[in-house]
């Protein structure tokens, strides 16, 4: 609160619905300069118009803004009342476009590694909301964050579920990626156990190629196994997905994609899930662009929270 007394609030209350932004513009520069010939220079423009506008503010309030003399224009008693919450709102429309102004001003290519799930199912569908707000900055969007490096300056920050072990990095972590093993109804209805007795000795598994077979929900996979073969191996999450949508057999998959699939979760604890992280080049930390990219990430993993970990 200030010694105007909550100005623009007390204003908006008082604004009829037939008021206009320009026409308090006018007022104000009639006032300012007791002339319709120097508000109009200062506007840009004609006097009828300005006249106009004033006669309209005038009717839009039911008040008397001015005193019309031969010398100029003199505020009125009500006319001076509104003056100081006429300023304020002239202050908030100018704080208003300075930061629109600053978001234009931020221009150029921004280039975010993630992986590919991510990207199609969680970026991608925000990215025309950031580019409202940031028309100027293009996003390089790299999915094939396996062959892609901070420290070689391949990207300048990435959203990713592993742990950047090098490189000079600000490292954050934003939440956690769940996992559970997932099947679709018709595959469920065939099995010989019931879902839930944990026991999965006669399941179809489908899983990761040799290439991933680091990762833990490949390696959860070949533990319960114990040497059978699954029924396929692929090299991405949207093909698992599909297969498992197909019927082949179980996956261990992210909770947000596959309840979207219309999977069923056989088993939820699964001791697999990963910690979401976002990286940023350390001199690049501070530039503007970046930051607002990383911002936009931040903000929309803490949105999805509760779909990216499953809780």
């Amino acid at each position: 609160m200030n010694d105007l007394g909550n100005p623009i609030s007390n204003f908006e209350k008082q604004m009829p619905r037939t008021w206009v932004w320009d026409d308090t513009r006018a007022f104000l520069a009639v006032a300012r300069h007791g002339t319709l010939s120097g508000a109009a220079s200062e506007l840009n423009l004609g006097i009828a118009t300005l006249s106009r506008r004033i006669e309209r503010l005038e009717a839009a309030f039911n008040l008397p803004l001015f005193v019309r003399q031969q010398s100029g224009y003199q505020l009125t008693e009500e006319g001076a009342g509104l003056l100081e919450k006429a300023e304020a709102l002239e202050a908030a429309a100018a704080a208003f476009t300075s930061g629109v102004a600053t978001y234009a001003q931020m221009t150029g290519k921004v280039r975010l590694a993630t992986a590919e799930n991510l990207a199609t199912e969680l970026i991608l569908p925000a990215l025309p909301e950031f580019h409202q707000q940031y028309p100027g900055i293009t996003i390089e969007l790299v999915t094939d964050i396996a062959t892609v490096s901070l420290h070689r300056r391949d990207a300048d920050l990435a959203l990713r579920m592993v742990k950047p072990e090098r490189g000079n990095v600000t490292l954050r972590r934003l939440g956690s990626l769940g996992y559970g093993l997932y099947g679709h109804p018709s595959y469920l209805t065939q099995r010989n156990i019931h879902p839930d007795s944990g026991n999965f000795d006669q399941d179809a598994f489908i899983t990761w190629s040799e290439m991933q077979s680091h990762l833990p929900a490949a390696q959860w996979v070949e533990r319960v196994l114990q040497g059978r073969e699954p029924v396929l191996t692929t090299t991405s999450v949207a093909t698992q997905v599909a297969a498992a949508q197909a019927g082949l057999g179980l996956a261990v998959l992210p909770h947000f994609l596959a309840v979207k699939a219309g999977l069923v979760c056989v088993a939820s604890d699964l001791g697999v899930d990963q910690p979401i992280y976002l990286a940023i080049q350390s001199d690049l930390a501070q530039s503007r662009r970046t930051r607002a990219v990383a911002d936009f990430l931040v903000d929309l993993v803490s949105r999805n929270r509760v779909q990216l970990s499953g809780e």
